[in-house]
């Protein structure tokens, strides 16, 4: 069996890289710079699980996420949801929106690397 694949959905290209810094020896990391990206390439690669920026310009996580949590194909599929909107409340408003996690900014890396394994073991 292959590698397990990560979707990293972030405009901030320090976060991707960071992201792939912490994951990717273990993961084969994919990037998309916004959320209509993210979608697409969730539906062309199918990945294991979805590291989702919720601020982005074009379209942001809360909707990306929504769409992909929509589709039957990919609905399945993990979306933490990594954000500086780390107010009260946005981690509510993250789950609801489909995330079934959430890691805000700036990132804890034990956290987000816990997480990560909790999704796919």
């Amino acid at each position: 069996m292959g590698q397990k694949k990560i979707l990293v959905v972030d405009d901030a290209e320090f976060n991707r890289d960071l992201i792939f810094q912490l994951l990717g020896d273990d993961y084969e990391i994919l990037a998309a710079i916004d959320g209509a990206e993210g979608i697409k390439m969730a539906e062309q690669e199918k990945p294991d699980l979805i590291l989702m920026d919720l601020g982005m310009p074009v379209m942001d996580g809360w909707e990306a996420t929504r769409i992909i949590k929509a589709n039957s194909e990919l609905k399945h599929i993990p979306v933490i949801a990594v954000t500086s909107h780390a107010m009260i409340g946005d981690e509510k408003q993250a789950r609801e929106a489909g995330c079934d996690d959430y890691v805000p900014k700036p990132i804890d890396e034990e956290e987000l690397i816990r997480k990560v394994k909790h999704f796919l073991q």
